[in-house]
């Protein structure tokens, strides 16, 4: 079982490096670069990656074009600024040396922010489809929260895949501008507006789900800052939706 891990990215030289060395147990790595400014296609290549270059398609078109672009049949798919733990690559391994009849796995991804891991928070475990065969899935969405749909069997992996999230609040809030334009575009193409009563009763439910439901109050301060900021996801999403509508 030979396994291609692939990396989608554009101006991560903070964070490709690492993403690269947590894959040593892979037969390939691919870098598929968008136009960065900075070092990284000269970091991924001192790596030991290959990069190609390849222009901006949308998160699951580019993703579906790493893995096109690979030698190997199955692929491990991760972003720029996630790292497999080495637990994670221990159970791959392991998989490597046994085989499987399933067509992928899932495993666990743990986020990082604002300097501590979130255990809860609905944040984690946030099980992936990150691993599989080429032949048998493929990324979906067009917009925004692609994930990897598989036909045939998914098995499950021990071990997180780590997650580097936001260093600062401020990053956090643009970070949520710019998934929230991805998914009002996502709802509007579906040709339905949301109701004005969406708009204002989403948001306290999500804030609810995330710091109660989802045990975000056990996160600390981290977790109140995530609630409240789902909360503005949602109110963002479905008012934006609501303009972009009204054209």
């Amino acid at each position: 079982m030979q396994i291609s891990a692939t990396i989608i990215a554009r101006n991560e030289e903070n964070s490709v490096a690492r993403a690269i060395s947590s894959l040593g147990f892979c037969d390939e790595i691919v870098v598929v670069d968008s136009g960065s400014t900075d070092r990284t296609v000269e970091i991924a290549e001192s790596r030991g990656a290959m990069v190609i270059h390849n222009d901006w398609l949308g998160y699951a078109a580019q993703k579906n074009f790493a893995a096109r672009a690979a030698t190997h049949d199955w692929i491990l798919s991760i972003d720029a600024d996630e790292e497999v733990s080495p637990r994670l690559a221990a159970s791959i391994q392991r998989l490597r040396e046994a085989g499987t009849r399933h067509v992928g796995f899932d495993f666990a991804r743990k986020a990082r922010y604002c300097g501590r891991w979130i255990e809860h928070s609905g944040w984690y475990p946030d099980r992936k489809v990150r691993l599989y065969r080429r032949d048998r899935g493929s990324w979906k969405g067009n917009f925004v929260h692609e994930s990897v749909v598989v036909s045939g069997a998914v098995g499950h992996l021990d071990g997180d895949l780590l997650h580097y999230t936001c260093d600062t609040l401020e990053a956090h809030r643009a970070n949520v501008e710019r998934y929230t334009d991805l998914a009002a575009q996502e709802i509007r193409a579906t040709g339905k507006k949301p109701p004005i009563w969406r708009v204002l009763l989403a948001p306290p439910y999500a804030f609810v789900k995330s710091y109660l439901l989802q045990l975000g109050l056990l996160d600390g301060a981290a977790g109140l800052t995530i609630a409240r900021m789902a909360a503005r996801y949602v109110y963002l999403k479905y008012s934006k939706a609501r303009r972009l509508s009204s054209r």
